[in-house]
């Protein structure tokens, strides 16, 4: 079984070794504690003050006088306006805060000794359990948040009858309206989020098979009784004042309601008893879980807890990397399902009411990597949450194109939050006006289809491709017959000029024409599988008097005067488009090896050359210091995977381990952030499998840690998947299940097999090659 478990509960305070549960709306850290349960509360809309338009007046008068500026190699000159000019009006976005804690106090006996403590989170079922023996009697306790029934759900069982007396209390500090009593086993909490803002309730019911249920003042009660069930659910108004639909009348009123509405789910799950609740979590999140197994060895250590398992991972345990693989599938199954908000730094388990980066989303590549895994692991339902909120950030993108800089189409910056704020986020001069967000968000359209081959999604989605097209058409700048973003940044790091100065803004920056040439590309391909279409209103209402086929041919063109991916005077990749000293060489952000991965402009096999100039890029960042972070290191596995090096993406993955992972195996930014969580699994995966639209690399990164195993039910670009076996090191069996009859190149080692893959399974032998 994969599990996370320890021989001793979370510290009180110690919220990052608690462990996770959630349905993708709401979320859950449990403790695991003994007496005195703690429970943190999450829920995905509890964003704090209510949507602002922060665009800034002044941008576009100053533009043509900042890119004069840039030009001119007056870069501070250039800094010193856009930081008044172009930054937003507040400079801020939006909070995601947390939803509160449940505390459940329970009367134990603890003059005897507490015995054979087990916590765990079992990854094949989500649950979360808590098992000890205090005194003669054995106490269990199961927690997961249930999908189906929309709520929490929290067991307390014990071996002797009677034995179960606990206080309830859901707490928000200080940050709360009131709390009340819906009836005699259920209690609740509510509040606001700032004047014009969301409004939540959160609701617990108990049920109890014998003793008695009541309440006393704020607290929910049970004494006696031999089993005791919780149920919890949160409701908010989000969607009404996010859609400016939101109900007149006193915040009391509107919490009343949601409050009513909150209790109308907990009825219905009460309703069926706890073992088909429970079944029917398990047979839903295993729908999505069990599309995909690997198993790399090492199940021995399994029977050490993990955080000293943790603790001794340098050095050969490859059952780490599957549970971390495991984990992180785990994660986006419970932070991101279809319908709901995608998942935001934190996914969705944040303790503050002002987080780190105040737990947004952050698009200059945290937000993206969240979702690398998502496709090739078979999960593209989780994946629809962030294909859903990209086109909801197109009518506030439209407005900061045009108030501005005076464009069509869409744009936005590095950061946006649950509303869809597009401005400029902070007053960062290496970060802030990055404008890249649009192109990269859609290149997971892209990827959508690519495993998929849903056409109606692509139908339905290409107007969004087209208009944050359009924006770049409407910004970019030519220079010497060369087209470039001005002003942009290379995400968030720093260039030495040759008179001392330092800076930051520049123009073609490398990382903004991978990003183009994959959109523009992207848009291109789209527009000949949907040629017949007729997107015509959709392009009067961007502005585009053009038909759809000549405005194609725009970006065809556009396409074709972005700058090539270039290589310095010392090997390396130029991450600006002058070959600046860097201030800080081993920065986290590896921005200029966009291409490499995620995208496939960079490749062993089709560009040799740049792939050399990334493998001496990433060798010089390292040794300088990079990888600091986790999602840098995460990024890093992913890096060196594609250049076809296992032993250096295993020895980035035991480093992870070692310097960037919590006990309760969160990515250790620090502070905690979940992209390095997902990063890792998308990793793995490139170790093990690569494709694209041409073909299909088996085994492109296997490390000597990893001489046996196998893997199944990995997607592949086409629609599809594979699963292999293989010992010592070497592929053993290969099935390939086409969704389609596709043609594609077979690669493994040095073998290229062209093959005609008919719809169903074929079994590939390289022995025949």
């Amino acid at each position: 079984m994969s599990r996370l478990w320890y021989r001793q509960p979370a510290g009180f305070w110690e919220w990052e070794e608690a462990l996770p549960v959630g349905n993708g709306r709401l979320g859950g850290m449990v403790y695991g504690r003994t007496d005195y349960e703690r429970i943190q509360l999450n829920e995905e809309s509890i964003w704090y003050g209510k949507p602002l338009d922060r665009n800034n007046p002044d941008a576009l008068g100053n533009l043509e006088k900042i890119r004069e500026l840039i030009f001119g190699g007056e870069i501070e000159q250039a800094e010193k306006l856009m930081l008044t000019a172009l930054s937003g009006c507040p400079s801020t976005q939006r909070t995601y805060q947390t939803l509160g804690d449940l505390y459940l106090i329970s009367d134990l006996d603890t003059e005897q000794e507490c015995k054979e403590f087990v916590r765990e989170l079992d990854l094949e079922k989500a649950i979360c359990r808590v098992s000890f023996l205090q005194g003669d009697v054995r106490y269990e306790r199961e927690v997961f948040v249930s999908k189906p029934e929309d709520c929490m759900v929290i067991r307390f069982a014990a071996d002797a009858a009677g034995m179960i007396s606990l206080r309830a209390r859901l707490e928000r500090d200080r940050f709360l309206d009131g709390v009340g009593r819906l009836s005699q086993d259920t209690v609740f909490l509510y509040g606001g989020l700032g004047e014009g803002g969301t409004h939540f309730t959160t609701v617990l019911k108990a049920v109890a098979k014998g003793g008695r249920v009541f309440v006393t003042g704020e607290h929910l009660c049970v004494e006696g009784a031999d089993e005791v069930i919780l149920y919890l659910t949160a409701c908010t108004d989000f969607q009404d004042i996010r859609n400016g639909t939101a109900t007149h009348g006193s915040g009391e009123q509107i919490c009343e309601n949601l409050a009513k509405k909150a209790e109308v789910i907990l009825l219905e799950a009460c309703a069926k008893n706890y073992e088909e609740v429970k079944k029917r979590h398990i047979a839903d999140y295993q729908a999505l879980y069990h599309r995909v197994s690997l198993q790399l060895g090492g199940e021995e250590k399994d029977a050490i807890p993990t955080d000293e398992r943790l603790k001794g991972s340098v050095g050969g345990d490859a059952g780490l990397s599957k549970l971390l693989f495991d984990y992180g599938r785990y994660l986006l199954i419970a932070s991101s399902r279809k319908g709901g908000l995608p998942a935001n730094l934190q996914g969705i388990w944040n303790k503050e009411y002002l987080p780190p980066w105040d737990s947004k989303y952050t698009v200059n590549i945290n937000a993206e990597m969240n979702y690398w895994p998502a496709e090739v692991c078979g999960l593209s339902e989780c994946h629809e949450a962030l294909l859903d909120f990209i086109p909801t950030l197109v009518k506030n993108g439209r407005e900061t194109a045009r108030k501005m800089y005076g464009c069509r189409g869409w744009t936005m910056h590095h950061n946006t939050d649950a509303f869809g704020d597009t401005a400029p986020q902070d007053i960062c001069i290496s970060a802030t006006y990055w404008m890249m967000g649009p192109a990269w968000l859609c290149t997971h359209f892209w990827t959508h289809y690519e495993y998929t081959g849903d056409r109606e999604f692509l139908k339905k989605i290409f107007p969004v491709m087209l208009e944050a097209a359009l924006f770049y058409l409407d910004f970019l700048v030519e220079k010497d017959g060369v087209l470039m973003m001005c002003p942009s940044v290379s995400p968030e790091n720093t260039y030495r000029l040759p008179n001392g100065q330092k800076g930051a803004v520049s123009y073609g920056v490398t990382m903004d024409n991978q990003i183009l040439r994959d959109l523009f590309s992207q848009c291109i391909k789209a527009g000949e599988i949907l040629e017949g279409t007729d997107f015509s209103a959709h392009l009067k209402e961007m502005g585009v008097m053009e038909n759809c086929g000549e405005f194609i041919d725009k970006i065809v063109d556009a396409c074709g005067k972005l700058s090539p991916t270039q290589i310095g005077s010392d090997g390396r990749i130029k991450e600006w488009m002058e070959e600046y000293e860097e201030c800080e060489p081993g920065h986290r952000h590896i921005s200029h090896l966009y291409g490499l991965y995620p995208s496939h402009q960079i490749s062993v096999d089709k560009t040799p050359e740049l792939a050399e100039a990334a493998k001496k890029t990433l060798e010089m960042r390292l040794r300088l210091g990079g990888g600091h972070t986790g999602w840098s290191r995460a990024w890093i596995i992913n890096f060196y995977a594609r250049l076809h090096d296992g032993e250096a993406a295993y020895r980035n993955i035991e480093l992870m381990l070692e310097q960037s992972t919590y006990s309760n195996l969160f990515d250790r930014h620090p502070p905690f952030q979940i992209d390095g969580n997902f990063g890792v699994v998308s990793g793995i995966v490139e170790m093990l499998l690569q494709s694209d639209e041409e073909s299909v690399r088996l085994l492109p990164a296997l490390p000597g840690a990893w001489k046996d195993g196998s893997v199944k039910g990995l997607r592949i670009a086409g629609g599809g998947s594979v699963s292999m076996e293989w010992k010592d090191g070497h592929l053993d069996r290969c099935v390939i299940e086409a969704g389609n009859p596709m043609k594609r190149v077979i690669r493994y080692g040095d073998i290229a097999d062209e093959i005609m893959l008919a719809s169903g399974k074929t079994e590939w032998n390289p022995v025949r090659c």
